[in-house]
């Protein structure tokens, strides 16, 4: 029949099959149609060899009900192989959140900052452009450094125990150099013991440690004490000593200042001199004035801070005798504003209270100073502080005929000026200077009249 074409079957409706091209409806024997199909459900077909009717045959296993077919095997298989894919995912992604909190975790080992080396060899690490300069602190692969720990942790070990350089300044020695370096001693004040340090037989500098026993919480908290010498270390000014370098660790504290070959004025005026020996020069006088009163007006006016502890061993001389303050701005280490040494120099509002110190506070200072450089006596000695009675002491004190007696009342007024009970009657420390550059202008013009004359 299959030789056969359609046309010969013209004419029965009925009939179906692949020869005529009509599916035949209803169930077949090689596919099951559950009970949710549109088929009928057909019986089930056993093979011969069940029965035992009939010639055995290859069994053939039909698909029933409980067997899944095909597709559903595909199916579960795709189904398995993604849950499989995202568990191994899920592994993946948590390994790598371990591995990048065990890498935050991790602190560098004692290798990872090595101490100062015994060289002379030294390296300075600029941070961003600002105006501190570390001196072999800082690992050599930085990047390595900043994996191991949070940034702000890294910065404060880059810190802690370095000798830290002030105003952007280049490193010229090392935390090792500075500790091998020979000492001389060369006075106790009111925050410490100040040396005089060779480092390596050539460099001198000043190293000011301080006395853990006299200073206040502001200089043991690490903190506070970095943040107030970052701003004392960026006073720059001919007539201030700067404040080159500073150190910390644990309760250790030291200052590194410049070196003034000349000493102090209170040796200059009180020292090695005999009894008899007569005050300062005039012109030397008004020198050494005229550079305090521009060094303590560049403290008031340009960075508004206050010395607080102006005094004549708080004068050194330069190179070229000029006069420089140092300590610059170092109350805030006091554990108390009341220093017992330096109470001639201390204001009658800071006498018997921890009141906080004032720029008019140096003002009061400045006029003790400026009555010991004129007169040559120590403050104990300055028994008198009416403005009617000192004109007459300093006279008695100098009795020398090289000053005119005029200009001579013109400094004692200035004085008197800045000891004034009342802080707010006392003059500005540029009001101040402005005067005593004015006694010098008179003072030189004078001396050029008496050259005509004399030559004439």
């Amino acid at each position: 029949m299959a030789q056969m074409g359609a046309a010969a079957f013209a004419g029965n409706p009925e009939l179906c099959g692949e020869v005529i091209r009509r599916e035949c409806r209803g169930s077949h024997l090689l596919f099951f149609h559950g009970p949710g199909n549109n088929g009928s459900a057909a019986p089930p077909v056993q093979s011969a060899a069940a029965t035992g009717d009939g010639p055995q045959r290859d069994s053939i296993s039909l698909p029933d009900s409980s067997t899944p077919s095909r597709k559903v095997r595909r199916r579960t298989a795709i189904a398995v192989s993604a849950t499989a894919g995202a568990f191994v995912a899920v592994l993946l992604l948590c390994a790598m959140i371990a591995m990048k909190r065990g890498k935050k975790r991790r602190r560098p080992s004692s290798a990872a900052y090595p101490s100062p080396k015994k060289s002379a060899a030294m390296s300075e690490v600029s941070r961003d452009n600002t105006d501190i300069g570390y001196v072999e602190c800082v690992p050599d692969n930085e990047e390595t450094a900043a994996m191991m720990m949070p940034e702000e942790k890294a910065r404060r070990l880059e810190r802690s125990g370095c000798l830290t350089f002030c105003a952007g300044e280049g490193a010229s020695y090392s935390l090792e150099q500075l500790m091998r370096a020979s000492a001389e001693v060369l006075g106790r004040g009111s925050v410490g013991t100040t040396y005089k340090a060779v480092l390596d037989g050539r460099l001198v500098v000043i190293v000011k440690r301080l006395d853990a026993a006299k200073i206040g919480p502001a200089a043991l908290e690490a903190d506070a004490f970095e943040q107030n010498m970052d701003v004392v270390g960026r006073l720059r000014h001919p007539n201030l000593v700067p404040l080159r370098a500073f150190f910390q660790a644990k309760e250790e504290r030291l200052l590194v200042y410049d070196y003034q070959p000349n000493g102090s004025l209170y040796s200059l005026i009180h020292g090695s001199r005999s009894s008899l020996a007569k005050p300062l020069h005039w012109t030397s006088c008004l020198k050494i004035a005229e550079d305090v009163g521009q060094g303590l007006a560049y403290i008031h006016q340009a960075s508004r801070l206050v010395h607080g502890n102006i005094k004549s061993s708080n004068v050194l001389l330069g190179s070229d005798f000029e006069a420089c303050l140092t300590d610059n701005c170092l109350s805030f280490l006091l554990e108390s504003s009341e220093v017992k040494d330096d109470a001639a120099y201390r204001a009658p509002e800071n006498m018997k209270s921890n009141r906080r110190l004032t720029p008019k506070s140096d003002i009061y200072a400045f006029g003790i100073l400026l009555l010991e450089l004129v007169s040559g006596k120590p403050p104990l000695e300055h028994t008198v502080l009416v403005a009617t009675n000192l004109q007459t002491y300093v006279k008695s004190a100098r009795d020398d005929e090289g000053v005119d007696l005029e200009r001579l009342a013109m400094i004692v007024d200035i004085s008197s000026a800045c000891v004034r009970s009342s802080p707010e009657s006392r003059p500005t420390a540029w009001q101040v200077l402005k005067m005593i550059q004015e006694v010098k202008e008179a003072d030189t013009a004078a001396d050029n009249d008496s050259d005509l004359t004399s030559n004439s």
